[in-house]
């Protein structure tokens, strides 16, 4: 007779599968967000999700104006990054997503309860990544 936890079988797995596919799409969309600064095409959505800064007129105290077709085009990736909040850090930190994921994935060879934990931790980061995403600028 083992020790049972209330995260058992079906429960485990769909909550480590949405773990992995919502970090896998967190990952493309900031690798996208990371090309558009390298190739200066940074759009205000794009700093907003790379930094957690919701707000475009703080955008523009802290990075300067926009180019005339609404993006910033002298910008460097180090700059961006170094203007990162907690926020930013949760939508588009690849680091997190790629625990995230290896958190899930170890949850399907592993009963233990702090793996379950983990696991917990592990979508609520990603919930909170996308729920602040909903409210990057438009």
């Amino acid at each position: 007779m083992g020790f049972t936890t209330a995260l058992d079988g079906l429960t485990i797995v769909a909550i480590a599968l949405a773990v992995i596919l919502s970090g896998l799409v967190s990952l493309v969309g900031s690798s996208a967000r990371r090309q558009a600064v390298s190739s200066a095409k940074a759009a205000a959505r794009d700093l907003s999700e790379l930094t957690g800064i919701m707000d475009f007129k703080e955008l523009q105290d802290i990075f300067g104006p926009p180019g005339l077709n609404r993006t910033w085009q002298t910008l460097t990736l180090d700059r961006v990054l170094s203007e990162r909040r907690m926020e930013g850090y949760l939508m588009s930190s690849q680091r997190l997503d790629w625990l995230c994921i290896a958190v899930a994935l170890l949850s399907f060879f592993s009963g233990f309860v702090l793996i379950e934990i983990g696991l917990l931790v592990a979508l609520g980061a990603q919930i909170t990544g996308w729920v602040y995403a909903a409210k990057l600028p438009r």
